[in-house]
């Protein structure tokens, strides 16, 4: 029996759904339109597919982005 199991942080996305640039999920976590357009361009957006003109992100990428784009707290220790 393993001490202390890692727990995984929960996911944002469905790794199981592909998302367009106008679903919720993707507005409020990337951005509107205009900044998922500037992320993209600067390489800072999830990865992505270009079919034509068309935008498909995929829960999998998303939540790899997400995940990349944590940080861990930093905590000062009192040590006098």
């Amino acid at each position: 029996m393993p001490k202390h199991a890692e727990t995984q942080p929960p996911k944002l996305f469905d790794d199981e759904r592909n998302y367009g640039p106008n679903d919720p999920e993707i507005i409020e976590h990337v951005g509107s339109l205009v900044l998922q357009a500037q992320k993209r361009h600067n390489g800072t957006a999830p990865s992505y597919y270009r079919l034509g003109r068309k935008i498909i992100y995929t829960g999998v990428d998303c939540n790899a982005w997400a995940e990349a784009q944590r940080h861990a707290a930093i905590h000062e220790s009192s040590a006098a």
